[in-house]
């Protein structure tokens, strides 16, 4: 039988500035701004009683409380981006990484972060996530 699998996902925004270290990448070395979108999406193998796999919401409320210290800061600035570039392989691993999900009744196999510095140029990070029986 095939297994079916579930994505549900959410986008938000913001803006904030960073500059590459270690290397000479040209215009990426100074500060600059990026517009980022970053796309949080929750996968499962099934849906609660109501046809959900998550409350949106929920997801939603939990990836704006974890990308506001980002809003308009400079990301190498942070700890979170300490000594390393802030690359969008990295930033989207942090959050991937820290997100809070609560799938309240269903079951959630896999986290995946996508953010994107501008509309042709992504990075994702995709982490399985271990139930406990």
């Amino acid at each position: 039988m095939e297994e079916i699998m579930y994505r549900t996902a959410c986008l938000q925004q913001f803006k904030a500035q960073h500059y590459l270290i270690g290397g000479d990448w040209g215009k990426e070395n100074n500060l600059h701004t990026h517009n980022y979108s970053v796309e949080l999406c929750v996968e499962g193998p099934e849906l609660n009683a109501d046809g959900y796999l998550i409350d949106l919401f929920d997801l939603k409320k939990s990836a704006e409380k974890l990308l506001a210290p980002f809003e308009n800061r400079t990301l190498n600035d942070l700890p979170e981006f300490a000594g390393v570039n802030p690359s969008i392989e990295r930033l989207a691993a942090y959050i991937c990484d820290n997100i809070e999900v609560n799938p309240g009744e269903t079951v959630l196999s896999a986290i995946i972060v996508k953010v994107w510095e501008d509309d042709q140029a992504w990075a994702s990070c995709r982490r399985d996530l271990v139930q406990v029986p």
